[in-house]
């Protein structure tokens, strides 16, 4: 009697697609040269704007302590939060805008994960060689030559990691004062903690994550087709010219072989710094740096071929229409942006460095005194935002018979200080109706134009 086998186990299926790393190749041309000037310019302004100065002070500097924000000659207060808001809408418009004109060039040329990992990429290239060197060495058993390049970037990586962090700091801490704490190892714990933090977030994301945050974590990847459609200018393979691909000596024609323009040398892959091949067409992990289209460039200079086999378009050119850049959302993106733009630096421009607000003392409402005039009193809060103090004179207006105590109050506030006035007003007593809209007006004695106004009421008996 023959014995029943057991079934064979099933294999395991794998649902998840083991990480294999990206190792872009260099590549030079005009679309290149841009983003790393662009690069070189993002990162300078960065790490050098703590050390700038103006006024015997930081000149961009977010005093939290203090609720002071400095930005050069401006300084603005809590009570200016209106202008963070503007310009995070400025942002976000700006951002469809541009999206639905020319695709993710913010992702290709401006994106901090970008920006930091093109300076993690160049201290790679430094230690461990090109593109070609750097997968021989990660296939190759460890060794004293492995170890030593290895070391000297993951060095020069947490070097750089922990300068970004402490350049961050000192934006909210004085850069003199912070490189102080750190020499003398006198750190407080929320400075050390986010010098560490932002370290670490810039060492994870642009130095091991790098093209995975683009694919997997920005969720403007994902939404960005909502504001493409056929005009948007977007990087592409010309599929009708390139294809089919294949190898020919140089300096033969394609059409001579019966072959299209690609020699499929996949370079256009090895320059990526996602890792997609853009022969596939359009795909959302592209972040338009257009190395492929440099790539391509060079490739086709070397063939004889003329260029743009790969390069920036629309689906309307690729099917033989014609683009139209000036379309209902690219107007209504504008238009807005325009609006709200305006608003914001005709806002800043007119903005007077001065606030007032008033409260009525209601216990009492009012009293009547000896000179039978009904009496309110008030305390003016006088925020002074400058940067050097002002001498403040108070008027009021309502009605002729309106009478302040003391009868012409002056006061100094010194820069950024909010000053308590205590003013009282009198009136006859029956002169008006109950309560009386009145208002305060105080103007800065050396400057005319720094003035401000606060309404209050005027109680008084009622007949």
């Amino acid at each position: 009697m023959s014995e029943k086998r057991a079934p064979a186990a099933a294999a395991p299926v794998e649902y998840y697609e083991a990480h294999k790393k990206v190792y872009p190749r260099e590549i030079k041309g005009r679309f290149t040269t841009l983003r790393i000037a662009t690069v070189w310019l993002l990162l300078g302004v960065y790490y050098i704007g703590p050390w700038l100065r103006w006024d015997d002070r930081q000149a961009i500097l977010f005093d939290l302590p203090a609720r002071r924000f400095y930005i050069f000659s401006l300084t603005l207060w809590p009570q200016d939060f209106i202008y963070l808001t503007l310009l995070l809408v400025i942002s976000a418009l700006g951002l469809f805008f541009v999206t639905a004109l020319a695709g993710r060039l913010w992702c290709g040329y401006a994106c901090p994960q970008t920006v930091w990992t093109e300076a993690f990429l160049w201290m790679e290239r430094i230690t461990e060689g090109t593109r070609a060197q750097q997968m021989k060495l990660a296939r190759s058993p460890w060794s004293f030559q492995k170890l030593w390049r290895r070391s000297a970037k993951q060095l020069l990586w947490i070097s750089f990691a922990l300068w970004t962090g402490y350049t961050f700091v000192s934006y909210f801490t004085p850069a003199t004062e912070l490189a102080s704490k750190v020499l003398s190892f006198s750190l407080g714990p929320w400075e050390t903690f986010w010098i560490l933090f932002y370290s670490f977030a810039t060492y994870g994301n642009a130095g091991f994550l790098r093209e995975q945050v683009c694919k997997y974590m920005c969720p403007y990847a994902r939404f960005q087709s909502a504001m493409f459609d056929k005009d948007t200018l977007i990087i592409t393979y010309d599929e009708a010219r390139g294809e089919p691909r294949g190898s020919r000596p140089r300096g033969v024609a394609a059409a001579t072989v019966d072959r299209g323009d690609c020699i499929d040398c996949t370079l256009c892959v090895q320059v990526c710094p996602t890792g997609i091949d853009i022969r596939k067409g359009l795909q959302y992990e592209c972040i338009a740096c257009a190395a492929c289209i440099d790539a391509c460039d060079t490739v086709m200079d070397k063939m004889g071929d003329p260029r743009g086999l790969i390069r920036y378009t629309t689906q309307h050119a690729l099917d033989g229409g014609k683009t139209h850049i000036l379309r209902p959302r690219i107007a209504i993106y504008g238009v807005l942006l325009l609006l709200i733009i305006a608003a914001f630096f005709g806002s800043l421009l007119t903005r007077t460095p001065l606030d007032l607000d008033v409260l009525h003392d209601r216990s009492p409402l009012y009293r009547i005194i000896e000179s039978g005039e009904a009496e309110n009193v008030y305390t003016l809060k006088i925020l002074n935002k400058d940067d050097r103090p002002h001498t403040f004179s108070v008027s009021v207006s309502g009605s002729k018979l309106l009478q302040l105590d003391p009868l012409a109050p002056r006061f100094t506030v010194g820069a950024g200080e909010l000053f308590p006035a205590v003013l009282r007003v009198r009136r006859d007593a029956y002169a008006g109706p109950s309560p009386q809209t009145i208002t305060f007006t105080i103007t800065a004695e050396q400057d005319a134009k720094m003035t401000a106004t606060a309404d209050s009421r005027f109680f008084g008996p009622i007949r």
